[in-house]
């Protein structure tokens, strides 16, 4: 016989699952003491709503369940937000909250998670795909698949397990998770349509947002675009799924968008294919009736946004966007070969920009935000990871941050919780890998979550923190100046000191107010052995890409 809490840990690391993230609490003890007797290392962050982040940070660069773990009461409300940010991404983690003792129900306790409290199990419902409570060690073995069912499989995201205390260290026999593996090999009833609208097209184009990241749907993606010689754009989220210098690539559209993508755009086209995204307000800015296409293909696995934001005839391929682009490529190509898209003329005005944004001047011992990018994309080796945090920060990566291999990118243009990109960032840096990471943050961001560098340097986590600081909320506050007139409440009467913040965390920190300073700060940093930080001063006045958001 053994407790609940030692099965649940042997099927975790069964899973693959050689982290967790968290902050303990007397109800989830056991689950920490069993994670370090069966060598899984529990990652201590700074909040709850961190390790969340670091969770799901690491099932994204892992490709496999992340775990997170939260007390009962605050430390599973903590958790909520980092729930609603996994479930953006469609990131598989396991949100493991505690509960005082179930023979104690109905009495005042302190940190109730139950229906007298704070009802743990209903407040995680509408942010995953499962939330449940194990009431009884019997419930273990089907609440878990159930769960772990709807985080591995399908369109995947977070799901959520409330154990109470004296359940997790009740005695129950040694049990396996059963072999449960659902393969979906359902391709949609609707490819040949697509062949046949592809057919008759004049001139269409390929929308990709971060669905494709999602299913690694990058080859397929690839295949797709060279066979039918239709030119690619990706939405802020989809940022990385397609590489910007590839010949049929016309960079990002909506917010952070190319000229290139703009000028296709508006010459006007008849048919888009909608391949992983929602079509969100941020991916479709600048996106006006008057250019709308004739006809749309959109490739999804939920249905629930078809059709919503562009009112247009479509066509729903449902399903993964992996599996339905294999067949397409396999058994609907072109009758004939395509001749090859020469797109250089519609990069003729952003290369124009990049030239003259490259030879920016500092003002007032401040860099141009896009200058710092082009730099940052010099240094940086074409496999770095970077994650970006919410805000004007990371559009202007979007913009100007040219991504070399599919998969090395990865932004939220969806619940966009500043601060997560802190997270995902330690997450994924502690997966084994050699590839370098990087984390685009803001100040503002920063101010958010910052604590949770000190976990990275508990764990001597190998990340570059490239921090722009211009003392404000940029994207707000050149929001309401462009569209109000004026801003309130979007600048700091004192502001932070990265570079001080990050040494008094014992990280390795830089202020820079040159480029050259850029390049030796971040050529030091990739060498460093732990964390680094990269705080760069940037401009106050710099209009950021982000104005075309209605």
């Amino acid at each position: 016989m053994v407790s609940l809490a030692t099965n649940l840990v042997k099927i975790l690391k069964q899973l693959g699952c050689e982290q967790a993230f968290g902050v303990p609490g007397k109800p989830i003890t056991p689950m920490i003491i069993e994670m370090e007797k069966q060598g899984v290392n529990f990652v201590l962050s700074r909040h709850e709503c961190g390790a969340g982040y670091m969770a799901t940070g690491y099932a994204l660069q892992n490709q496999s369940l992340g775990v997170a773990l939260g007390t009962s009461g605050p430390g599973g409300t903590n958790l909520l937000t980092a729930a609603g940010q996994a479930k953006a991404f469609n990131a598989p983690v396991l949100f493991l909250t505690g509960h005082p003792p179930l023979k104690d129900s109905g009495k005042a306790l302190g940190q109730d998670s139950s229906i007298f409290g704070t009802n743990l199990v209903e407040l995680f419902e509408p942010l995953t795909l499962f939330s449940a409570r194990v009431d009884d060690v019997s419930l273990l073995s089907s609440y878990l698949q159930h769960a772990l069912q709807k985080a591995l499989t399908g369109k995947m995201g977070p799901v959520h397990l409330s154990i109470p205390l004296d359940v997790l260290t009740q005695e129950m026999d040694s049990i396996d998770m059963p072999n449960w593996e659902i393969v979906d090999n359902t391709i949609s009833s609707n490819l040949s349509q697509v062949k046949e609208l592809l057919q008759t097209a004049h001139k269409p184009v390929i929308l990709v947002g971060k669905g494709v990241h999602r299913a690694k749907a990058y080859e397929e993606l690839m295949q797709f675009a060279e066979s039918w010689q239709i030119p690619v754009m990706t939405t802020p989220g989809g940022k990385g799924t397609f590489p910007t210098q590839h010949p049929l690539s016309l960079g990002s559209f909506g917010l952070g968008g190319t000229a290139a993508a703009e000028m296709y755009v508006k010459e006007g086209i008849d048919l888009m294919v909608v391949i992983g995204t929602r079509l969100s307000d941020m991916s479709t800015a600048g996106l006006v009736p008057d250019l709308y296409p004739k006809h749309l293909i959109q490739f999804d696995q939920d249905e629930t946004f078809v059709g919503k934001t562009l009112l247009l005839d479509t066509t729903f391929i449902k399903g993964d966007a992996k599996q339905n682009l294999s067949q397409l490529v396999a058994n609907y190509a072109p009758n004939c070969p395509i001749k090859k898209l020469d797109l250089s003329s519609y990069w003729v005005e952003e290369q124009k920009t990049r030239q003259l944004v490259a030879m920016n001047e500092p003002r007032d011992s401040r860099l141009s935000t896009a200058t710092v990018m082009l730099k940052l994309r010099e240094c940086l080796t074409n496999d770095t990871v970077v994650f970006g945090d919410d805000g004007s920060h990371t559009f202007y990566g979007i913009k100007y941050f040219d991504t070399m291999v599919p998969g090395t990118f990865y932004f939220d243009d969806v619940f966009g919780a500043m601060g997560h990109g802190l997270g995902l960032a330690i997450g994924a840096s502690l997966v084994k890998q050699d590839q370098p990471i990087v984390c685009f943050v803001g100040d503002g961001c920063l101010m958010m979550h910052g604590m949770e560098l000190s976990a990275a340097v508990d764990q001597q986590a190998n990340i570059t923190f490239v921090v722009f600081n211009n003392g404000m909320l940029d994207m707000v506050d050149k929001g309401m100046k462009h569209g109000l007139g004026k801003a309130v409440g979007t600048t700091y009467s004192y502001g932070i000191d990265a570079t001080k913040f990050g040494e008094a965390l014992g990280i390795e920190s830089t202020r820079c107010q040159t480029i050259n300073e850029v390049e030796i700060a971040v050529k030091q940093a990739l060498k460093t052995d732990g964390p680094a930080v990269v705080e760069i001063l940037t401009c106050k006045d710099e209009v950021p890409p982000t104005l075309k958001r209605g």
